[in-house]
């Protein structure tokens, strides 16, 4: 998590909706054959602007999966949403991995692929353009969406960075 600025914060557990991102089986060739082992990504969000990740690793999918749940709770990050879609335009960067997250006008949908949507829908964000450029690897898509959504900046904050009315910060 060394690539997010943002801290991690609490929030009730009860709420919290989880996505199964991917699954992905790697073998272990030993001396009897092969032995198989299952990655899961998670992704948990509350959809109200709490979004958070997860990977699980282990013998077995549904306790892969419900590791990665629990290491997804531990990484949940507050994101700004302004009328059901995000503040600016924002691109975001993990590895090889390059997003472009643009605010929609309402009723537009949520315009994103796999990994992306997964993301987007677990925050709560409803309009939306999204593009994945780069790989299309779902670890690292998922962590540079993570990392766009994590630069955001509400509007309220950067009229106070300012110093000028929130009106302003639209109009110009």
């Amino acid at each position: 998590m060394s690539h997010l600025q943002a801290k991690p914060i609490k929030v009730n557990e009860g709420e919290l909706k989880e996505k199964v991102v991917a699954i992905n089986r790697v073998a272990k060739v030993v001396k009897g054959g092969r032995r198989f082992s299952f990655s899961a990504i998670v992704v948990v969000g509350d959809g109200n602007g709490v979004v958070g990740y997860g990977l699980g690793k282990a013998n077995e999918v549904t306790d892969a999966i419900t590791k990665g749940i629990e290491d997804a709770k531990k990484n949940l990050f507050q994101i700004p949403l302004l009328k059901k879609t995000v503040p600016h335009e924002q691109l975001g960067k993990f590895s090889g991995g390059f997003v472009l997250v643009k605010p929609a006008a309402p009723g537009t949908g949520l315009i994103a692929g796999g990994a992306m949507r997964a993301v987007l829908e677990s925050a709560g964000i409803h309009d939306v353009l999204a593009k994945s450029k780069g790989s299309s690897n779902p670890h690292n898509v998922v962590k540079a969406t993570i990392d766009a959504l994590v630069k955001m900046r509400a509007p309220h904050t950067v009229a106070f960075q300012r110093g000028i009315s929130v009106a302003k910060v639209f109009n110009g």
